[in-house]
């Protein structure tokens, strides 16, 4: 007799580790605890900002990359469809062009209204240890906040109600930094939150929107020796001022807690939303679904 039986059902321990509420604690723990743990080791042995400092960070990136395609690959048991080799070059690019140029243009309306000036050139300054910044920062929270994050909220709630939920939670992580406010948090949270998870949404991979975040944090921390989400002022390219009410500067934060860089930034996050959506990109809930 022929064997008429249909496909073996998966098992209960399956069904539960795959729901993708049991996915975003195994895999954003898994991601952020082997992330830590590189950096805590390598940052103990290399010295700060120099080609070194530089290399680490890619070999942190490398490893949370790796860690995130094995939990899909093991875990979930899906291909690599989110960090495909062959796109890195041209998406990497692209992410980084989209950064850097709103980054830039944002500045210059800032600069245009009297609130940030050019006063020289610095040189070199901390060049490895922006770079290396950039990196970590740009893949390691593009992995948990959008390719872990959003995904499963969305595989749950749908697209509207994940773009929301992790917009919100990024702007909230961000609360801790020094010179944070609570504006500063609401700032990230519209231009971040919606401007990456749309840049994510879009081709469905993690490349732009990990060259976005890094080009953004690399152009306002080197290039124009702004804060990056509070601290310090670096030691930038461009010796620079900023004078005027916070609303305009975005105070000791930085330039991301500016009225105009929420402008420009959810802006752009909006119209990568509308190309989402004409291309069919929004999902609805679990439940519609069945």
């Amino acid at each position: 007799m022929n064997d008429v039986s249909g496909p073996t059902k998966p098992s209960l321990l399956r069904r539960i580790v795959g729901f993708p509420a049991v996915l975003i604690i195994i895999e954003f723990g898994l991601v952020a605890f082997v992330a830590s743990l590189a950096s805590l080791l390598l940052k103990r042995v290399v010295p700060d900002d120099t080609f070194l400092d530089f290399l680490a960070a890619l070999i942190i990136a490398a490893l949370a990359i790796t860690t995130y395609l094995a939990c899909r690959r093991w875990i979930e048991r899906r291909g690599n469809d989110e960090l495909p080799l062959v796109m890195f070059g041209r998406e990497v690019s692209l992410g980084f062009f989209i950064g850097a140029a709103l980054f830039g243009f944002m500045t210059g309306i800032v600069a245009a209204l009297g609130g940030f000036a050019v006063e020289g050139v610095n040189g070199i300054g901390a060049l490895w240890a922006m770079l290396a910044m950039a990196v970590t920062s740009g893949t390691i929270e593009e992995i948990l906040f959008r390719g872990i994050l959003l995904r499963h909220i969305e595989a749950m709630l749908g697209t509207w109600a994940a773009l929301g939920i992790t917009a919100a939670l990024f702007g909230a992580a961000h609360l801790g930094n020094e010179g944070a406010t609570f504006f500063a948090a609401f700032a990230i949270a519209m231009e971040a939150g919606i401007l990456l998870g749309a840049a994510y949404l879009w081709k469905r991979r993690l490349w732009i929107p990990i060259g976005i975040h890094a080009a953004w944090n690399f152009t306002q921390g080197w290039v124009f020796s702004v804060p990056v989400s509070g601290g310090a002022v670096p030691d930038g390219l461009l010796v620079t001022t900023r004078n005027g009410p916070d609303w305009l500067t975005g105070g000791a934060f930085g330039l991301e807690a500016s009225v105009i860089a929420m402008l420009v930034a959810t802006g752009a996050g909006l119209f990568l939303l509308v190309r989402v959506v004409r291309q069919g990109g929004i999902r609805p809930p679990m439940w519609v679904r069945r």
